[in-house]
């Protein structure tokens, strides 16, 4: 087995307010080889947009601190290289797609100059190539008249358009990496799939890594090798999308399963919530935190919260009752 493109070793980030300490993600652990797609899912809140922050080192401090772990990309730790060195990393070698477009790009600048700038920065491409690449890759990512869209404002363009303006930023370079947080959340579902094939392209043509952080997981099951289920800032379970989305062994996995719509299912059939709330990451329960919301709940789960054990070939879980668990008739999709 080839070393990993990146593997993020115990990663540790810690909000601290008045509220008290908000332990965002707390020992998670994962890794992405080249030409491979990983889904990260999980209920807003859980620490997947985080996660994504951490490796790129875009933690606001502070409030936000990476407290400790390892983000080995290519052999380097990008924890421990300078602000300097980071900025060779970031649009160049890895690529980002963040979550909100609205406030994401420069108010103040051209999309054109805004394009360009990476181009000209990373790839030393002259100002003449750089604009034309830069419509090449507005054309790309779905924007008619793309030339004239170089010369409008963020403000000019509506939610979708600036969402596809930052994906043709962050695949510009042909990052060996590609983060793509909620990338097709604002946009219709015919170009959310032209997006998304779009980015497949990239990883079996340029051999890029591509971490898909996503509530949608009709696109996982789509297009992910494996999948992380986060929950309460810890992946609670990890394994091939196939096998993950067939044989759950996680509670919360076949909880999120379970409210996910399916075409073959009967007529007038409910779907199955998760029932309570999630908790406050601010002062988690003891034990497991999805404990209070479980129904295979037992008293160990109350103490102690599980690690992350093999439950089936390539599969792990943090499930004290994981032999036990099972999907219902509707829990899953084909």
């Amino acid at each position: 087995m080839t070393e990993p493109l990146l593997e993020v070793k115990n990663l540790k980030t810690y909000f601290h307010s008045s509220a008290g300490q908000v332990r965002a993600v707390d020992g998670s652990s994962f890794y992405i080889h080249e030409g491979e797609t990983l889904g990260l899912v999980g209920e807003s809140g859980c620490g997947k947009s985080v996660s994504a922050l951490s490796v790129m080192r875009l933690i606001p401090n502070p409030p936000g601190r990476i407290e400790d772990g390892e983000v080995i990309f290519e052999g380097r730790d990008l924890l421990q290289l300078t602000e300097a060195e980071m900025r060779e990393v970031r649009g160049s070698k890895i690529g980002m797609i963040f979550q909100e477009p609205m406030t994401s790009l420069n108010p103040v600048l051209t999309i054109g100059r805004q394009l360009t700038e990476t181009l000209e920065l990373h790839l030393k491409m002259t100002k003449q190539i750089a604009n034309r690449r830069a419509a090449e890759l507005l054309d790309m990512v779905g924007i008619a008249d793309p030339e004239q869209r170089l010369k409008d404002h963020p403000h000019q363009l509506s939610g979708g358009q600036r969402q596809r303006v930052m994906i043709a930023i962050a695949m510009s370079c042909n990052p060996k990496l590609l983060i793509a947080d909620e990338a097709t959340t604002a946009l219709d579902v015919t170009i959310q799939a032209q997006i998304l094939e779009l980015m497949m392209q990239l990883t079996n043509e340029l051999g890029t890594g591509l971490l898909i952080i996503t509530h949608n997981l009709g696109v996982v099951a789509r297009y992910a090798d494996r999948v992380n289920v986060m929950y309460a800032g810890k992946i609670r379970e990890t394994g091939p999308a196939i096998d993950l989305y067939r044989n759950p062994k996680h509670p919360y996995t076949v909880g999120l399963l379970n409210s996910v719509p399916r075409l073959d299912s009967r007529s007038g059939s409910r779907l199955i919530p998760i029932e309570g709330e999630i908790p406050d990451p601010a002062n988690l329960p003891t034990g497991c935190a999805f404990r209070p919301r479980c129904q295979w709940a037992v008293d160990k789960c109350a103490s102690e919260d599980p690690p992350l054990v093999e439950a089936a070939e390539g599969q792990m879980t943090a499930c004290w009752e994981h032999e036990n668990v099972t999907r219902t008739p509707t829990g899953a999709l084909a």
